[in-house]
């Protein structure tokens, strides 16, 4: 489907339903408060642990050498959790990225956002989108690290209060730039920009999708 169209009849089917009404069970003695960390095997340490500190602004917290982990392991903090995210070297590359889709870090700002975005490109990190999605109507900016992990930084996700209410998707304003997004907000989102010098004028490139590899044709039998 085109970026930007909601399917409203695919999100009623019935193997959608089903998976939306699933409840938490009864009997779970725990509650789980956030997300801890993640773990991402990369194929060259020292490059990534550069990309994180320098990029991103991660600190390192703890270093294991091979002999403790294969390859090494590297901890990194970016709140006041020892760590947030951890990486182990000795990956093969380029990642395929079949099981982890992308990690997302909030940013306290929506200027952080756009200052985000234009460090990333002074740093010659190829963009792969930049605005507000649908789901969620988070502002944000996303893209690779250099073993491919798809990564993004953004600001205003939705909340669910008490009442467990979400948004419906009447609501969803997805756009394709951080211009758009402050300037068309869906209710309730109120995309304040304090530094409007970050605004551009003119279009800020994403990196272009690539196309699928065409599958090789079966040969005819003889």
């Amino acid at each position: 489907m085109p970026r930007g169209v909601v399917d409203y009849k695919g999100m009623k089917t019935p193997e959608a339903e089903a998976l939306r009404n699933s409840q938490p069970g009864k009997d779970i003695p725990f509650k789980i408060q956030k997300i801890g960390h993640v773990v991402l095997r990369v194929s060259d340490l020292k490059r990534s642990v550069k990309f994180y500190t320098k990029v991103l602004g991660f600190r390192v917290s703890d270093v294991y050498p091979p002999t403790m982990v294969p390859g090494g392991m590297v901890f990194m903090r970016f709140g006041n959790d020892h760590h947030g995210v951890a990486l182990v070297g000795g990956a093969k590359t380029p990642m395929a990225n079949d099981e982890l889709h992308h990690m997302a870090f909030e940013a306290a700002t929506l200027d952080e956002v756009f200052r985000a975005r234009d460090f990333l490109i002074k740093h010659k990190v190829p963009i792969d989108f930049h605005g507000r999605r649908r789901a969620g109507c988070q502002i944000a900016v996303e893209f690779c690290d250099p073993d491919n992990h798809h990564l993004e930084i953004f600001w205003g996700l939705d909340q669910v209060g008490s009442d467990q209410a979400i948004r419906p998707p009447q609501e969803w304003k997805e756009v394709f730039s951080l211009e758009e997004a402050v300037r068309k907000s869906p209710p309730g989102q109120n995309p304040v920009l304090f530094d409007k010098s970050l605004m551009k004028k003119g279009r800020v490139a994403t990196k272009p999708k690539a196309k699928p590899k065409a599958k090789p044709r079966a040969k005819a039998k003889k």
